[in-house]
Protein backbone atom coordinates (compact mmCIF):
# COMPACT_ATOMS: atom_id res chain seq x y z
CA UNK A 1 0.00 0.00 0.00
CA UNK A 2 2.77 2.40 0.93
CA UNK A 3 4.56 1.73 -2.39
CA UNK A 4 1.33 2.31 -4.31
CA UNK A 5 0.71 5.60 -2.51
CA UNK A 6 4.28 6.71 -3.13
CA UNK A 7 3.97 5.94 -6.84
CA UNK A 8 0.68 7.84 -7.03
CA UNK A 9 2.25 10.77 -5.17
CA UNK A 10 5.26 10.79 -7.51
CA UNK A 11 2.99 10.62 -10.54
CA UNK A 12 0.94 13.52 -9.19
CA UNK A 13 4.05 15.62 -8.57
CA UNK A 14 5.40 14.81 -12.02
CA UNK A 15 2.07 15.86 -13.53
CA UNK A 16 2.11 19.14 -11.61
CA UNK A 17 5.69 19.86 -12.70
CA UNK A 18 4.82 19.08 -16.33
CA UNK A 19 1.74 21.34 -16.30
CA UNK A 20 3.69 24.13 -14.58
CA UNK A 21 6.50 23.87 -17.15
CA UNK A 22 4.01 23.90 -20.00
CA UNK A 23 2.22 26.97 -18.58
CA UNK A 24 5.57 28.74 -18.17
CA UNK A 25 6.44 27.91 -21.77
CA UNK A 26 3.14 29.43 -22.95
CA UNK A 27 3.39 32.56 -20.78
CA UNK A 28 7.05 33.41 -21.40
CA UNK A 29 6.53 34.93 -24.90
CA UNK A 30 3.80 37.20 -23.51
CA UNK A 31 6.02 38.29 -20.60
CA UNK A 32 8.87 38.95 -23.03
CA UNK A 33 6.57 41.00 -25.27
CA UNK A 34 5.33 43.19 -22.41
CA UNK A 35 8.81 43.73 -20.90
CA UNK A 36 10.34 44.49 -24.29
CA UNK A 37 7.59 47.05 -24.95
CA UNK A 38 8.89 49.02 -21.96
CA UNK A 39 12.38 49.40 -23.44
CA UNK A 40 13.98 51.52 -26.16
CA UNK A 41 16.03 48.74 -27.72
CA UNK A 42 17.23 48.27 -31.29
CA UNK A 43 18.16 44.70 -30.39
CA UNK A 44 15.91 41.73 -29.56
CA UNK A 45 17.84 41.33 -26.31
CA UNK A 46 17.49 43.57 -23.27
CA UNK A 47 18.51 43.84 -19.62
CA UNK A 48 16.18 44.45 -16.70
CA UNK A 49 17.93 47.80 -16.25
CA UNK A 50 16.67 48.82 -19.71
CA UNK A 51 13.03 48.60 -18.59
CA UNK A 52 11.35 51.95 -17.99
CA UNK A 53 7.81 52.44 -16.69
CA UNK A 54 7.22 55.73 -18.49
CA UNK A 55 5.29 53.92 -21.30
CA UNK A 56 7.06 56.07 -23.89
CA UNK A 57 6.55 53.49 -26.63
CA UNK A 58 2.81 53.38 -26.01
CA UNK A 59 2.59 57.17 -26.10
CA UNK A 60 4.59 57.26 -29.33
CA UNK A 61 2.65 54.53 -31.05
CA UNK A 62 -0.74 56.16 -30.55
CA UNK A 63 0.28 59.22 -32.57
CA UNK A 64 2.49 57.55 -35.18
CA UNK A 65 1.66 55.85 -38.48
CA UNK A 66 -2.09 56.41 -37.99
CA UNK A 67 -2.08 53.67 -35.35
CA UNK A 68 -5.09 55.15 -33.56
CA UNK A 69 -6.98 55.13 -36.85
CA UNK A 70 -5.83 51.55 -37.40
CA UNK A 71 -7.28 50.56 -34.02
CA UNK A 72 -10.59 52.14 -35.00
CA UNK A 73 -10.52 50.44 -38.40
CA UNK A 74 -9.83 47.03 -36.87
CA UNK A 75 -12.61 47.49 -34.33
CA UNK A 76 -15.14 48.50 -37.00
CA UNK A 77 -14.14 45.69 -39.35
CA UNK A 78 -14.12 43.06 -36.59
CA UNK A 79 -17.56 44.04 -35.25
CA UNK A 80 -19.11 44.20 -38.71
CA UNK A 81 -17.51 40.88 -39.67
CA UNK A 82 -18.92 39.23 -36.55
CA UNK A 83 -22.44 40.52 -37.26
CA UNK A 84 -22.26 39.59 -40.95
CA UNK A 85 -20.72 36.14 -40.43
CA UNK A 86 -23.06 35.15 -37.60
CA UNK A 87 -26.14 36.31 -39.50
CA UNK A 88 -25.24 34.61 -42.80
CA UNK A 89 -24.00 31.42 -41.10
CA UNK A 90 -27.06 31.12 -38.87
CA UNK A 91 -29.41 31.80 -41.78
CA UNK A 92 -27.67 29.23 -44.00
CA UNK A 93 -27.47 26.68 -41.20
CA UNK A 94 -31.17 27.12 -40.47
CA UNK A 95 -32.03 26.63 -44.13
CA UNK A 96 -29.84 23.54 -44.57
CA UNK A 97 -31.18 21.89 -41.43
CA UNK A 98 -34.83 22.90 -41.23
CA UNK A 99 -35.97 23.73 -44.78
CA UNK A 100 -36.78 21.35 -47.67
CA UNK A 101 -34.18 22.71 -50.09
CA UNK A 102 -33.78 20.62 -53.28
CA UNK A 103 -30.45 18.75 -53.35
CA UNK A 104 -29.41 20.52 -50.14
CA UNK A 105 -27.07 17.73 -49.03
CA UNK A 106 -25.15 17.94 -52.31
CA UNK A 107 -24.99 21.73 -52.03
CA UNK A 108 -23.86 21.43 -48.42
CA UNK A 109 -21.06 19.00 -49.33
CA UNK A 110 -19.87 21.30 -52.10
CA UNK A 111 -19.87 24.18 -49.60
CA UNK A 112 -17.81 22.14 -47.13
CA UNK A 113 -15.40 21.21 -49.90
CA UNK A 114 -14.44 24.88 -50.19
CA UNK A 115 -12.83 24.61 -46.74
CA UNK A 116 -10.08 22.50 -48.32
CA UNK A 117 -9.12 25.29 -50.73
CA UNK A 118 -6.21 27.37 -49.35
CA UNK A 119 -7.05 31.04 -48.98
CA UNK A 120 -3.94 31.93 -51.00
CA UNK A 121 -5.49 30.27 -54.05
CA UNK A 122 -8.52 32.58 -54.03
CA UNK A 123 -6.57 35.70 -53.07
CA UNK A 124 -5.97 37.03 -56.59
CA UNK A 125 -9.43 36.21 -58.02
CA UNK A 126 -11.08 37.80 -54.99
CA UNK A 127 -8.88 40.88 -55.34
CA UNK A 128 -9.84 41.21 -59.02
CA UNK A 129 -13.53 40.97 -58.11
CA UNK A 130 -13.15 43.69 -55.47
CA UNK A 131 -11.33 45.91 -57.95
CA UNK A 132 -14.01 45.47 -60.63
CA UNK A 133 -16.81 46.48 -58.25
CA UNK A 134 -14.75 49.38 -56.83
CA UNK A 135 -14.58 47.98 -53.30
CA UNK A 136 -10.86 48.49 -52.74
CA UNK A 137 -10.07 50.56 -49.64
CA UNK A 138 -13.57 49.98 -48.25
CA UNK A 139 -14.87 48.25 -45.15
CA UNK A 140 -17.06 46.05 -47.36
CA UNK A 141 -13.99 44.45 -48.96
CA UNK A 142 -12.62 43.63 -45.50
CA UNK A 143 -15.90 42.33 -44.06
CA UNK A 144 -17.81 40.41 -46.77
CA UNK A 145 -15.17 37.70 -47.48
CA UNK A 146 -14.98 36.74 -43.78
CA UNK A 147 -18.15 34.62 -44.00
CA UNK A 148 -17.40 31.06 -45.02
CA UNK A 149 -18.25 27.39 -44.82
CA UNK A 150 -16.90 26.93 -41.29
CA UNK A 151 -19.56 29.14 -39.76
CA UNK A 152 -22.32 27.42 -41.75
CA UNK A 153 -21.11 23.99 -40.62
CA UNK A 154 -20.93 25.12 -37.00
CA UNK A 155 -24.37 26.72 -36.95
CA UNK A 156 -26.02 23.80 -38.76
CA UNK A 157 -24.73 21.36 -36.17
CA UNK A 158 -26.42 23.44 -33.47
CA UNK A 159 -29.62 23.82 -35.47
CA UNK A 160 -30.15 20.08 -35.01
CA UNK A 161 -30.94 20.73 -31.35
CA UNK A 162 -33.77 23.15 -32.16
CA UNK A 163 -37.04 21.19 -31.73
CA UNK A 164 -39.19 21.09 -34.86
CA UNK A 165 -42.23 21.29 -32.57
CA UNK A 166 -41.39 24.89 -31.60
CA UNK A 167 -41.05 25.93 -35.24
CA UNK A 168 -44.31 24.22 -36.19
CA UNK A 169 -46.11 25.84 -33.23
CA UNK A 170 -44.85 29.28 -34.31
CA UNK A 171 -46.02 28.61 -37.88
CA UNK A 172 -49.47 27.60 -36.63
CA UNK A 173 -49.65 30.86 -34.68
CA UNK A 174 -49.04 32.71 -37.95
CA UNK A 175 -45.50 33.88 -37.26
CA UNK A 176 -43.41 34.91 -40.25
CA UNK A 177 -40.18 33.13 -41.16
CA UNK A 178 -38.07 36.08 -39.98
CA UNK A 179 -39.91 36.17 -36.64
CA UNK A 180 -39.33 32.44 -36.17
CA UNK A 181 -35.67 32.79 -37.08
CA UNK A 182 -34.94 35.77 -34.83
CA UNK A 183 -37.26 35.07 -31.89
CA UNK A 184 -37.36 31.26 -31.74
CA UNK A 185 -34.28 29.80 -33.38
CA UNK A 186 -31.47 32.27 -32.61
CA UNK A 187 -32.03 32.36 -28.82
CA UNK A 188 -31.72 28.55 -28.75
CA UNK A 189 -28.34 28.56 -30.51
CA UNK A 190 -26.80 31.39 -28.50
CA UNK A 191 -23.73 29.36 -27.35
CA UNK A 192 -22.87 28.61 -30.98
CA UNK A 193 -23.33 32.25 -31.93
CA UNK A 194 -20.97 33.39 -29.17
CA UNK A 195 -18.36 30.79 -30.13
CA UNK A 196 -18.56 31.80 -33.79
CA UNK A 197 -18.33 35.47 -32.77
CA UNK A 198 -15.07 34.85 -30.92
CA UNK A 199 -13.61 32.81 -33.78
CA UNK A 200 -14.58 35.49 -36.31
CA UNK A 201 -13.39 38.39 -34.17
CA UNK A 202 -9.95 36.87 -33.56
CA UNK A 203 -9.55 35.86 -37.22
CA UNK A 204 -10.56 39.32 -38.45
CA UNK A 205 -8.56 41.21 -35.83
CA UNK A 206 -5.38 39.28 -36.65
CA UNK A 207 -5.87 39.13 -40.43
CA UNK A 208 -2.89 40.55 -42.30
CA UNK A 209 -2.62 39.32 -45.90
CA UNK A 210 -6.13 40.24 -47.07
CA UNK A 211 -6.19 43.79 -45.56
CA UNK A 212 -2.72 44.34 -47.00
CA UNK A 213 -3.95 43.36 -50.48
CA UNK A 214 -7.20 45.36 -50.61
CA UNK A 215 -6.03 48.53 -48.85
CA UNK A 216 -3.37 50.93 -50.08
CA UNK A 217 -4.42 54.01 -48.11
CA UNK A 218 -3.12 54.46 -44.58
CA UNK A 219 -6.48 55.73 -43.44
CA UNK A 220 -7.88 52.22 -44.12
CA UNK A 221 -5.05 50.15 -42.63
CA UNK A 222 -5.97 47.68 -39.91
CA UNK A 223 -3.80 46.95 -36.86
CA UNK A 224 -1.63 44.12 -38.29
CA UNK A 225 -0.85 46.18 -41.41
CA UNK A 226 -0.05 49.29 -39.37
CA UNK A 227 2.08 47.15 -37.05
CA UNK A 228 4.17 45.95 -39.99
CA UNK A 229 5.09 49.57 -40.74
CA UNK A 230 6.67 50.12 -37.32
CA UNK A 231 9.82 48.28 -38.37
CA UNK A 232 11.66 49.51 -41.47
CA UNK A 233 15.06 48.91 -43.04
CA UNK A 234 16.29 52.22 -41.64
CA UNK A 235 14.75 52.12 -38.18
CA UNK A 236 13.90 49.18 -35.97
CA UNK A 237 12.84 49.89 -32.40
CA UNK A 238 11.90 46.49 -31.03
CA UNK A 239 10.30 48.10 -27.99
CA UNK A 240 7.97 50.08 -30.25
CA UNK A 241 7.04 46.98 -32.24
CA UNK A 242 6.34 45.03 -29.04
CA UNK A 243 4.19 47.87 -27.74
CA UNK A 244 2.09 47.66 -30.88
CA UNK A 245 1.91 43.87 -30.52
CA UNK A 246 0.77 44.22 -26.92
CA UNK A 247 -2.04 46.59 -27.88
CA UNK A 248 -3.06 44.24 -30.69
CA UNK A 249 -3.09 41.28 -28.31
CA UNK A 250 -5.07 42.92 -25.50
CA UNK A 251 -8.41 43.39 -27.27
CA UNK A 252 -9.15 39.75 -28.23
CA UNK A 253 -7.71 38.61 -24.89
CA UNK A 254 -10.12 40.84 -22.94
CA UNK A 255 -13.00 39.69 -25.15
CA UNK A 256 -12.19 36.07 -24.46
CA UNK A 257 -11.95 36.71 -20.70
CA UNK A 258 -15.49 38.10 -20.69
CA UNK A 259 -16.97 35.38 -22.92
CA UNK A 260 -14.86 32.34 -21.98
CA UNK A 261 -17.69 30.50 -20.18
CA UNK A 262 -20.05 30.82 -23.14
CA UNK A 263 -17.24 29.97 -25.54
CA UNK A 264 -16.28 26.77 -23.71
CA UNK A 265 -19.95 25.82 -23.34
CA UNK A 266 -20.51 26.32 -27.07
CA UNK A 267 -17.50 24.20 -28.04
CA UNK A 268 -18.49 21.46 -25.57
CA UNK A 269 -22.08 21.35 -26.80
CA UNK A 270 -20.90 21.31 -30.39
CA UNK A 271 -18.70 18.31 -29.65
CA UNK A 272 -21.58 16.45 -28.01
CA UNK A 273 -23.91 17.17 -30.95
CA UNK A 274 -21.40 15.96 -33.49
Amino acid sequence: MNRTKRRQSMATRAGVVFVAAFMLLCVMPLVYMVLMSLTQSDSPYFKLSDISLDFANYKTILVRNNYTQAILNSAIVAVLACLWTCFISALAGYGFEKKPIPHKELIYKILLATMMIPSQVTLIPLFLIMREINWLNTYAALVIPMAGAFGVMMMRSFMKSVPDVLIEAAQIDGCSEFFIFFKVVLPLVRPATISLTIFTFVATWNSFIWPLVVTNERSRYTLPVALSLLATNFEKNHGLVMAGSTITFLVPFILYCFLQKQFVAGIALGGVKE
